[in-house]
């Protein structure tokens, strides 16, 4: 009774030979018909042979894994370099951006007091310290729409405080709203990221 032989490859085949007369098993005798009479007497293939091939088989697979392991140290090392470089370059990027809007006057000093006042714990008694220019921007803005979303706010000039910024004093505390500061919470956060 024959029996079927099943193999499963965990990867394709790339190359086959077919063996003639093949008995099978390892130190088994072959036979090649179309040798010359006298090479025709089969070859023993010794045990130890193959073992040694084996060891060596191995010894180059350790190799391997070895070199593999160091590339993906060397991968992972560079990209945390590149993601700290990037995250930097980001935010020189980001900074630059700013500073022209700020020159500009493109910003709307409301919706950065607003932005601030949400990491503010209360709003009652919040004293706002503007930049006197930007002060004034919103005081005319208010003349035109009146009673705002921060109306009951005090908002004082201060000269120390820079365009775009503001300073927010409580009684719980002080929240200020500088851009350089808001740009090295992302810096960092960026830094962090994966």
């Amino acid at each position: 009774m024959s029996q079927t032989l099943t193999v499963n490859l965990n990867k394709p085949i790339i190359s086959a030979k077919v063996l003639d007369d093949y008995a099978g098993g390892v130190g088994s005798k072959m036979s090649n018909p179309g040798r010359v009479d006298s090479e025709a007497n089969t070859e023993q293939i010794p045990i130890q042979d193959l073992e040694a091939q084996k060891a060596v088989f191995t010894q180059a697979c350790q190799a391997l894994n070895g070199v593999i392991a160091r590339l993906n140290q060397f991968c992972d090392k560079l990209y945390v370099e590149h993601r700290e470089e990037i995250a930097r370059l980001s935010v020189e990027i980001a900074r630059k951006i700013l500073v022209q809007k700020v020159e500009n006057g493109d910003y709307e000093i409301e919706s950065i007091i607003k932005e601030a006042l949400k990491n503010a714990p209360s709003s009652q008694d919040v004293i706002v310290h503007l930049n006197p220019e930007d002060l004034e921007k919103y005081q005319k803005a208010q003349r035109d729409e009146p009673g705002g979303v921060l109306a009951g706010i005090k908002l004082i000039p201060d000269p120390n405080i820079g365009q775009a910024e503001c300073l927010l004093e409580s009684p719980k505390g002080i929240i200020k709203s500088l851009i350089d500061d808001n740009l090295e919470r992302i810096g960092k956060a960026l830094e962090k990221a994966n």
